[in-house]
């Protein structure tokens, strides 16, 4: 009984927090349309941004791709390889390979860096929330992108799942 109201407690939170994200889109950068499309996700995305919500608070390792420690792209990698998609490796080789997006949408990957060299690489949650494994000593987590931060890093969006 208590592992059966643990799945459905963990499946309820994902459905209303993926309701949360499917109400709205928001570009990372400016948009110049005040109200963005609304449009449901694929079962890809859901798969997706729910690897992605479980991994918060794992902690971060260089190279990791496993529930035991994540770096930048491992998380990336976890979470595509969850919904049956494939994905270089690295954030720079992501960035390079993965078909860009002009208004990511949730499940879409964020990439920063300097000039055209991606060096880190996050999962867009959806209200300009991202959620990335940020480095040695720190852990998976969501974090806001409307600090100056990450805007004058942002390189650009990929979206693979449908």
């Amino acid at each position: 009984m208590p592992v059966m109201l643990g799945k459905f407690t963990f499946a309820l939170m994902i459905l209303m927090w993926l309701s949360g994200c499917a109400s709205r889109d928001v570009a990372i950068a400016p948009s110049t349309s005040s109200a963005e499309p609304r449009e449901g996700l694929s079962m890809e995305r859901v798969l997706i941004l729910a690897h992605a919500q479980q991994a918060i608070g794992t902690p971060y390792l260089f190279g990791g791709n496993t529930p035991d420690g994540l770096d930048c792209s491992g998380l990336v990698e976890m979470a595509y390889r969850a919904a049956g998609m494939r994905v270089p490796r690295t954030a720079d080789e992501q960035f390079r390979a993965l078909p860009s997006a002009n208004t990511p949408r949730p499940g879409d990957l964020l990439f920063f860096g300097e000039r055209s060299k991606a060096t880190h690489v996050g999962i867009y949650r959806g209200n300009q929330q991202m959620i990335h494994a940020p480095g040695s000593g720190r852990a998976v987590v969501s974090v806001p992108l409307d600090i100056d931060y990450w805007q004058q890093r942002f390189l650009g969006a990929a979206a693979l799942a449908p």
